[in-house]
């Protein structure tokens, strides 16, 4: 009798070892994907402070393109309002999909303004657009890159949290799911050089 009530003990100790094991790496998994967001949401909020200084250059040469221009500043205004939103969260799945959403036609309004820029020589030889365009290249291969890794983190935590037996933790401790990351156009800024062989 007292061998049963031994092992009943030791299996009891076992299974909250291993609940506290599980529960600790979901934590774990979790907050990797949120350090992965909010890598993400440090090089938007610089692609955001970009724009209105781009815009603001380029109303000087566009002053029959003001459709674009306008339709550049309220896609970033859409997509900063969602960033800066109280329900701004990974684990928020429908305010994920919104902001996806803005995010992807800020990017499509951003490549039809590099479109437009292409028909103006002078905006294009213009030295602040220039340095303006090179950093916002940088940023956007950032955002790449982050979110790459966020998605990343997001599968890993994903694949945790539904695996048997971590889906009894989670779904006890409310470890909700996280969506990726998609944006659904990605932003046309940078142009292949071109080479002239006569020169």
């Amino acid at each position: 009798m007292k061998i049963a009530i031994w092992v009943f003990i030791i299996l009891v100790i076992v299974i909250v070892f291993l609940a506290i094991s599980i529960f600790n790496k979901l934590v774990r998994r979790r907050n990797q994907a949120k350090n992965g967001f909010s890598q993400i949401d440090v090089q938007l909020k610089r692609r955001h402070d970009l724009i209105p200084n781009m815009v603001e250059v380029a109303k000087r040469y566009l002053t029959h393109e003001q459709d674009t221009l306008t339709q550049v500043i309220q896609a970033r205004n859409q997509a900063n309002e969602l960033q800066n939103a109280s329900s701004h969260n990974p684990e928020s799945l429908a305010h994920m999909a919104q902001f996806a959403q803005a995010e992807g036609l800020l990017s499509k309004a951003l490549g039809q303004f590099n479109a437009v820029m292409e028909n103006y020589p002078e905006l294009k030889a213009d030295s602040i657009m220039r340095e303006l365009m090179d950093e916002l290249t940088n940023t956007e291969n950032r955002i790449g890159f982050a979110r790459q890794h966020y998605n990343d983190a997001v599968m890993m935590y994903n694949n945790e949290r539904e695996m048997f037996p971590n889906n009894l933790i989670s779904g006890t401790f409310g470890f909700r799911p996280m969506s990726q990351l998609q944006f659904a156009d990605k932003a046309v800024i940078e142009q292949a050089p071109t080479i002239n062989m006569h020169n």
